[in-house]
């Protein structure tokens, strides 16, 4: 009997939190729900599954809720990494949850398993000097003083839109996952796992053998790009809120894009056909994924999976 293919697939962003809603648990369970359905496709297709997932809107909602617990009942603040635990296990027991629910439906039956999920990152990473994530509450340039005399070393930035003060963290390649091992196992048993939530919660080594946390935020999709190259997994799904990628997006020029190469994706960024903190990060997970033995990357909404040319295909040509 032939082994099954094993698929990484990143859950984009609007797979729990669509533009103009509030972020209620009724409409990121919804959300999930359809998501999954359309996973559907590589189930029936004898695919093993891994998923990664965002956490932006879920940790900044965390993240303002202790700091709002500190202010008004001093409760201790926690700190960013333990923000992203926190979110794991809360989308964690979502995507479980309403997966189960479609699996059940259609007479499947399978182990979800979420796992918290450790990312191992470079604390001489070239980021670490360069804050530029922005992350939780916006603050007046009062507080920000006081912030900035209690701990000098964090950095803000200024809104773009006049909303205020933010602190900003560094965005640090992924190293290494932890429990790779155990992930590849899981999925290759048949259980559907859930893991590098967020991108995983950074941690560095302070010293040999002793890991820590940090302030920073990790590509979702880098990180599931990087799980996906560690588990040797076949293919890597990245979903987002298009169908293909497109060149001259949104513009009377738009050419959707089918099958690219590596070395077209290369030309295409260095271009600027990608903007930053949208499609050109994808772009960039994709080709490490074909860079380092994946074999093809795909980039599509999540309702096109069951579509045979569904998407845009990275491959190395």
């Amino acid at each position: 009997m032939a082994e099954k293919k094993l698929a990484v697939v990143a859950f984009g962003g609007n797979a729990l939190l669509r533009a103009g809603q509030r972020g209620t648990i009724d409409e990121q369970e919804a959300n999930v729900y359809e998501t999954c359905e359309s996973l559907l496709g590589l189930i029936e297709n004898d695919y093993n599954l891994v998923i990664g997932h965002g956490n932006g809107p879920q940790v900044g909602n965390i993240l303002l809720q202790v700091n709002a617990g500190e202010k008004v009942y001093g409760i201790p603040e926690m700190p960013m990494d333990i923000c992203g635990a926190y979110s794991q296990g809360l989308i964690g027991y979502i995507i479980e949850q309403q997966f189960m629910n479609v699996l059940k439906k259609h007479g499947y039956n399978k182990d979800i398993i979420t796992l918290v999920t450790q990312v191992i990152v470079d604390k001489n990473d070239p980021a670490f000097q360069n804050p530029t994530k922005p992350i939780g509450p916006y603050y007046t340039e009062e507080e920000v003083e006081v912030l900035k005399a209690r701990t000098p070393e964090d950095s803000f930035a200024k809104d773009p839109k006049g909303k205020g003060w933010r602190k900003v963290v560094a965005s640090p390649r992924p190293v290494e996952i932890n429990n790779k091992k155990t992930i590849e196992r899981l999925a290759r048993e048949g259980n559907i796992v859930v893991t590098v939530g967020g991108g995983g919660i950074p941690v560095f080594y302070t010293e040999p053998l002793k890991l820590q946390g940090i302030d920073a935020v990790i590509d979702k999709d880098l990180a599931s790009s990087m799980l996906a190259i560690q588990i040797k997994a076949d293919e890597f799904y990245i979903l987002t809120d298009v169908p293909k990628v497109c060149l001259n997006f949104n513009t009377p020029d738009e050419i959707r894009l089918s099958t690219v190469t590596v070395a077209e994706a290369k030309k295409y960024l260095a271009e600027g056909h990608f903007t930053e903190g949208s499609m050109a990060p994808k772009i960039r997970a994709a080709l490490n994924f074909v860079e380092n033995g994946g074999k093809t990357c795909i980039i599509t909404e999540a309702g096109q999976l069951g579509n045979p040319e569904a998407g845009t295909r990275i491959i190395m040509g």
